[in-house]
């Protein structure tokens, strides 16, 4: 297991590294001057030669790209003081260090991305398991039709129609909004609870699918079916045998949906007006805040290459297969 982590680690360091490659020469290779960017529009020439020099944009290409890369590392110094590593450099907008920005973001986006995923994978793969266990059944037909149903709406859809129905017309709930954990816990839940339930239902809809047939394929194998043979509990069989079989291809999807789960936080910060790093990322692109859009990018590459660490960790527990080989 040792090894099979240092594997993952060694390859998620060299991918950060072509992808902090690609993304520098993608912003700094166009025909733009990010001095003038920074300066505004009323800029003179004197200013604009003391922007282009602060930001190094005065040297060669390769020497911006070694500070960048470095400055990930080990940390730059600008005339805001020194940044420290992780650098991504200062924000054209702001003149703050973009890692700062982004960390100030972080907790609102961490907590409706994981809350969102433990809401839909608990209420998929549960429904989903019941229709299995009631297959046939009108149980059954009421959760595949409500999983088709729910796989029809889109976020910035269902959002309004949930704020509208909650907290508008009943006044049910307060209309989402973030508070600090460690400080307010029940405001933090009850803030985030209308986001995470909109983000999960469409996740929510496809994994109930997914957890139904593959679970009715694991019933089909043989050592269940030997299992049913020896006279062992229904029950018992199926969470025993069944079920864990099951969580494989649906850990497999898991790991390759971490991105549209971050694309769909995107979304639902804008549907509710929350300032996470997905509305940082939109942003800083409409103001061509370049720092801060490639910071955004690189950080979001990072964590999704420990989410699918994780997921492959639990992938090697599931199966010992994999922990074989």
């Amino acid at each position: 297991m040792l090894q099979f982590l240092i594997r993952r680690l060694t390859g998620a360091v060299v991918i950060m590294f072509l992808i902090g490659a690609f993304t520098f020469f993608l912003f700094y290779t166009v025909p733009q001057d990010f001095a003038a960017l920074s300066c505004g529009k009323n800029c003179s020439p004197e200013n604009l030669a003391v922007i282009r020099e602060n930001l190094g944009l005065d040297k060669p290409l390769p020497t911006q790209f070694w500070e960048f890369m470095s400055g990930i590392v080990a940390g730059r110094d600008f005339p805001q003081g020194h940044c420290s590593a992780p650098c991504l450099g200062v924000s054209f907008e702001s003149g703050e260090f973009v890692w700062d920005s982004i960390i100030d973001r972080f907790p609102l986006t961490l907590s409706l991305t994981v809350g969102g995923l433990v809401i839909f994978l608990i209420l998929g793969l549960g429904s989903g398991l019941l229709a299995a266990w009631k297959r046939g059944t009108v149980v059954d037909k009421i959760v595949s039709g409500a999983s088709i149903v729910l796989s029809s709406f889109q976020i910035y859809l269902l959002g309004p129609i949930v704020l509208g129905l909650l907290v508008y017309s009943t006044g049910i709930m307060e209309f989402p909004k973030y508070y600090n954990f460690t400080e307010e816990p029940g405001a933090w839940f009850l803030g985030m609870l209308i986001p995470w339930v909109v983000m999960a239902t469409i996740f929510t809809a496809q994994y109930t699918r997914m957890s139904r047939s593959t679970m009715i394929e694991q019933l089909q194998e043989e050592h269940v079916r030997t299992a049913r043979a020896k006279g062992m509990r229904q029950s018992y069989v199926f969470f025993r045998y069944a079920w864990r079989g099951s969580l494989i291809p649906i850990v497999t999807i898991l790991g390759m949906d971490l991105s549209a789960l971050l694309s769909g936080a995107v979304v639902t910060e804008f549907t509710f007006d929350l300032a996470g790093i997905g509305r940082l990322a939109v942003d800083s692109s409409l103001t061509k805040d370049l720092p801060v859009t490639m910071g955004v990018m690189l950080f979001g590459a990072f964590f999704i290459l420990l989410l699918n660490i994780l997921v492959d960790l639990a992938y090697a527990y599931i199966d010992p297969r994999v922990r074989l080989s």
